[in-house]
């Protein structure tokens, strides 16, 4: 592994931690302020994440856009499987994190979010008890919304310099439409981390299938039905 994929790596390590960690604090504190407020902190951290990490590895913080973008022709297979260990790792350790700072037990946190409310973050929501792989579906969908704006916006180009808000409102939209339904992750690592912390990983098969199927579905139509004209998918 040579010094520029270490430091790939890296960048998305620290990335989708930050992620990972706003988005699960956001939701945190949903119960109170409503879907708005994790669907701000989503797609407000994720276009700063484009504009700080972007130049080094892509800002790519997401397995289900790196899946996509291998998909799609744009990224080599070798590098997108580093890629996606490393914002695996980064997402457990922000839901650790978390909960370190944010303790279950701690008499203020359950003060401010009242009895019962404590949820770890978790991206679930109102169908994934009783009707889960429709969860799966919805999170598919919603997906391959994201990584179709990924790679339109920013694998071709096509934004410019507007590709991390156009990103940015892609995700934030995506969670006002399926928030309180799913949690609408749209991404395997921001589910992996919290559920495994949380102890129930009850519904993480069906959701990483509807997530990574939606990446691989926006990756095919973007990057053979729908590629550039003037830059046709590798």
């Amino acid at each position: 592994m040579n010094d520029a994929l270490k430091k790939e790596l890296l960048a998305e390590l620290i990335g989708t931690f930050v992620l990972v960690f706003v988005g699960s604090a956001a939701v945190l504190a949903a119960p109170i302020f409503g879907v708005v407020v994790p669907a701000l902190a989503h797609g407000l951290i994720l276009c700063a994440l484009i504009y700080t990490y972007g130049h080094i590895s892509g800002a790519q913080v997401n397995p289900a856009v790196t899946l996509g973008l291998a998909v799609g022709g744009q990224q080599d297979w070798t590098k997108s499987a580093y890629y996606i260990v490393a914002q695996f790792i980064g997402g457990i350790i922000a839901a650790a994190v978390l909960v370190v700072v944010f303790p279950q037990e701690n008499a203020a946190v359950a003060g401010f979010l009242g009895e019962n409310a404590y949820n770890f973050g978790q991206t679930t929501g109102f169908l994934t008890a009783d009707s889960v792989w429709t969860a799966a579906l919805y999170e598919a969908i919603l997906t391959f919304f994201l990584v179709s704006a990924v790679i339109q916006a920013a694998g071709y180009g096509k934004a410019g310099k507007l590709a991390g808000v156009a990103i940015g409102f892609t995700l934030a939209a995506s969670i006002l439409a399926g928030g309180p339904a799913t949690g609408a992750s749209l991404n395997p690592a921001r589910t992996l981390g919290p559920a495994l912390i949380a102890g129930d990983t009850s519904y993480l098969i069906p959701y990483l299938i509807g997530i990574f199927g939606g990446g691989i579905v926006a990756g095919l139509v973007q990057g053979n039905l729908l590629n550039s004209d003037d830059e046709p998918a590798k």
